[in-house]
C-alpha cells in the first residue's frame, strides 16, 4: 500500500478506514476458504474410512455365508444321512437317531440349528429345535432342493431370532426323499459390528432394517431412520447391494470430526487474520507519525506557502464535493433502476416458485406409481413373465402420459384458463385415482372404502384432473389418520337433480372451526412443520371452479371430516360416445 508523503490526520484516517475495509474482506474470504478446504479434506478421511469399512464388512458377511453353503450338500451326500430318511410312504428308521445325528452336525459346524425335512415339510429332526417343531422357510428351500437346486432362504423372524438358510436335497436311488437345512445366525456378526463406530445396518427388499449395530433400529424402516433430522445432519449413507441375498448393507459416515476440523482450521485463520490486520494498522500508525512530524518540521518555513496551498485546495475540495454530489445522484438514479428491475425480477421468481412447489407436490405420486410399474417389470423379467412385464411397463407409459397431462394442467392452473368438459365415468375416475393412493393408505394402515353405485355415475369434467381431486383428498385423509386407531376413509357419490355430489369422509380428528375459510388458501397448511406446502385443497379448489362445482367442509358432529365436492352431472350414454 502506497501512502503520501504529506497529508492530513482526515486523510489517513480515511486510509485507515479503507485498510480495514479490505481487511475484513479478506480475513472473511481467507477464513471461509481455509474452513472450507479442511473441512472436505476431513469428509474425504470420512468417507474413505467408511468406504472401507462398508467394503471389510461385505467381505465378513459373505465369508460367513459362504463357509455354511456347501455343508448341506455335503451332508446329504453321505451315506449315514441318507440312511435317516425313509422312503416316500414309510415311517421314520430312528426318529431318535436323526435327532442325535442333526445334533453332532449342529456342534462340529457351529451352525445355528440343522433341521432334516421329509419330502412333505414333515419334520424328521432338529438338533435344537429352537424353532419349537417348525422349519421357517420350509416351502421355498424344499421347493429349491426338490429340483436339485441349493436353496437359500433370508429367515427374518418377529423376535431379534434371525438366521439364513441353505438347503439341499437328500435322494435314494434317485429318488427325493427329504431336505437338509442349516441355518446360521447373525449375532457374530453383529457383535463384530458392535466394535465398530460407525452405524452399520443391513435392508431387506422392502427396506427393512434386519442387522444392525444400533439396536433401537432393528425392524424400523430404512426411510424412517434417514429422514430423522439428527441422522440426516450427522452421517453420510454409503450403501453396495448384495444380489444373492436380496439385501443391501449401509455404512453411515459421522459427518462431525469433519466440522470440527473445518471450525478448527477456520480459527486458526482468523487468529492469523488478526494479526495480518494489527500489524498493517501498526505500520500505518507508524507511518503517519513520521509524515506528521516531518510536516511540524517545515511548518515554519512553508507557512505562506500553506496558506496559498490551502486555499487553492478548497477550492478543490469545493469542486471535488460538487462533482462527487453529482456523481452520487446519478449513482442513486441507477440504484433506483436497478431496484426496480430487480424487484419486477422477485416477482417473476414468486410465481415459478408455487408453479415448482405445485408441480413437485402433483408428480410425487405418479412418480412414485411408476417405480413401484418399474420394480414389477423387473421382478416379472426375472421370473420370465414376459407378459407381465409388458402390461407393467405399459401402465409405466401411460403414468408418463397422465404426468404429460398433468404439467399442462397444471400450466393451465397457474395462468387460469378455460378448462375443457367431457363426459367421464366417475367409477374410471375413482379407479384411476385409488391406484395412486392405495399403496400410501396400505402402508398408514387405513380402510379405503367406495360405496356401492358410485361406477355408474357420470359427470362432465376432465378425467385427470378429477383424478387430482380424489387423490389430493385422500392423501390429506391419510394424512390426517396416522394416530387414529381403526383408520377409515369413506368414498360416495349420489345424484341430486343436474349435480353429482362426491364425498369423501374420514374418522380422523378433523378440522378445527376457525380454520375452515382458510383451508383453501395457497400455501396454508395444518400439517407439521416440512411436511407439506399447502398447495394440495388449493389445487382442489381451482379445478372445482374451473368445472363450474363447488367444494365445502361440511360441519359434522364427532370427530373426522367430510368434503363435498358438487359437479355437473352427465349421462353414461354420452361417456360412451365421447370416448
Amino acid at each position: 500500500m502506497v501512502v503520501p508523503t504529506k497529508g492530513s490526520r482526515a486523510h489517513y484516517r480515511q486510509v485507515r478506514l479503507i485498510a480495514l475495509v479490505v481487511l475484513l474482506c479478506l480475513a472473511a474470504a481467507f477464513i471461509f476458504g481455509t474452513s472450507i478446504y479442511w473441512r472436505r479434506q476431513a469428509a474425504e478421511q470420512v468417507w474413505q474410512e467408511a468406504a472401507e469399512t462398508l467394503a471389510v464388512q461385505t467381505e465378513i458377511l459373505s465369508g460367513v455365508l459362504d463357509k455354511y453353503r456347501m455343508v448341506p450338500p455335503l451332508l446329504s451326500r453321505q451315506s449315514d444321512i441318507i440312511a435317516l430318511f425313509p422312503d416316500p410312504g414309510e415311517n421314520p428308521i430312528s426318529p431318535r437317531r436323526a435327532r442325535e445325528k442333526a445334533e453332532e452336525i449342529a456342534g462340529l459346524s457351529g451352525a445355528k440349528e440343522v433341521i432334516f425335512l421329509l419330502p412333505d415339510m414333515t419334520l424328521l429332526a432338529a438338533a435344537r429345535n429352537i424353532y419349537n417343531g417348525r422349519a421357517p422357510g420350509a416351502e421355498p428351500l424344499t421347493e429349491a432342493a426338490s429340483h436339485g437346486i441349493l436353496g437359500r432362504q433370508a429367515v427374518s423372524l418377529d423376535s431379534p431370532d434371525r438366521a439364513y438358510a441353505f438347503a439341499s436335497d437328500v435322494r435314494r436311488n434317485g429318488k427325493f426323499v427329504g431336505v437338509v437345512i442349516a441355518y446360521i445366525g447373525f449375532e457374530g456378526i453383529e457383535a463384530t459390528w458392535s466394535l465398530t463406530t460407525a452405524p452399520v445396518f443391513i435392508t431387506d427388499e422392502d427396506n427393512v432394517i434386519i442387522l444392525t449395530n444400533q439396536q433401537q433400529w432393528r425392524h424400523r424402516s430404512m426411510t424412517e431412520v434417514l429422514t430423522n433430522a439428527l441422522v440426516q445432519k450427522k452421517y453420510v449413507n454409503l450403501e453396495r447391494n448384495l444380489p444373492l441375498l436380496g439385501w443391501q448393507l449401509h455404512v453411515l459416515a459421522d459427518q462431525a470430526p469433519a466440522r470440527r476440523t473445518g471450525i478448527t482450521a477456520g480459527g486458526v485463520a482468523a487468529l492469523l487474520s488478526v494479526l495480518a490486520g494489527a500489524a498493517v494498522l501498526l505500520y500505518l500508525s507508524r507511518r503517519e507519525r513520521l509524515e506528521r512530524q516531518t510536516r511540524r518540521d517545515k511548518a515554519q518555513a512553508l507557512r505562506l506557502e500553506r496558506i496559498v496551498r490551502d486555499r487553492t485546495r478548497a477550492l478543490s475540495l469545493t469542486n471535488d464535493e460538487l462533482s462527487h454530489e453529482v456523481e452520487e445522484r446519478k449513482q442513486a438514479e441507477e440504484k433506483l433502476t436497478q431496484a426496480q428491475a430487480e424487484l419486477i425480477q422477485t416477482a417473476k421468481l414468486a410465481v415459478l416458485g408455487q408453479m415448482a412447489a405445485t408441480l413437485s407436490h402433483e408428480m410425487n405420486q405418479p412418480l412414485a406409481a411408476m417405480r413401484t410399474y418399474a420394480d414389477n417389470a423387473t421382478r416379472f423379467l426375472d421370473l420370465s413373465r414376459v407378459g407381465d412385464a409388458r402390461a407393467a411397463l405399459g401402465r409405466i407409459s401411460a403414468m408418463v402420459d397422465r404426468m404429460a397431462e398433468l404439467s399442462g394442467a397444471l400450466l393451465s392452473f397457474s395462468r387460469r384458463p378455460g378448462t375443457e368438459k367431457r363426459p367421464v365415468s366417475l367409477g374410471s375416475v375413482l379407479e384411476e385415482a385409488l391406484i395412486l393412493v392405495r399403496p400410501r393408505a396400505k402402508k398408514a394402515g387405513v380402510s379405503l372404502k367406495v360405496a356401492e353405485g358410485v361406477g355408474n355415475l357420470a359427470l362432465l369434467g376432465g378425467r385427470v384432473r378429477l383424478s387430482q381431486i380424489v387423490v389430493n383428498l385422500v392423501n390429506n385423509a391419510v394424512d390426517a389418520l396416522r394416530d387414529t386407531s381403526n383408520p377409515e376413509v369413506v368414498i360416495g357419490a349420489h345424484r341430486e337433480e343436474d349435480q353429482i355430489v362426491l364425498t369423501i369422509s374420514d374418522n380422523g380428528p378433523g378440522i378445527p372451526n376457525e380454520l375452515h375459510e382458510r383451508i383453501f388458501e395457497p400455501f396454508f397448511t395444518t400439517k407439521p412443520h416440512g411436511e407439506g406446502v399447502g398447495v394440495g385443497l388449493s389445487i382442489v379448489y381451482n379445478i372445482v371452479q374451473d368445472f363450474g362445482g363447488s367444494i365445502r367442509l361440511v360441519d359434522r358432529e364427532g370427530p373426522g371430516c367430510t368434503f363435498e365436492i358438487r359437479l355437473q352431472a352427465a349421462e353414461q350414454a354420452a361417456v360412451a360416445a365421447a370416448n
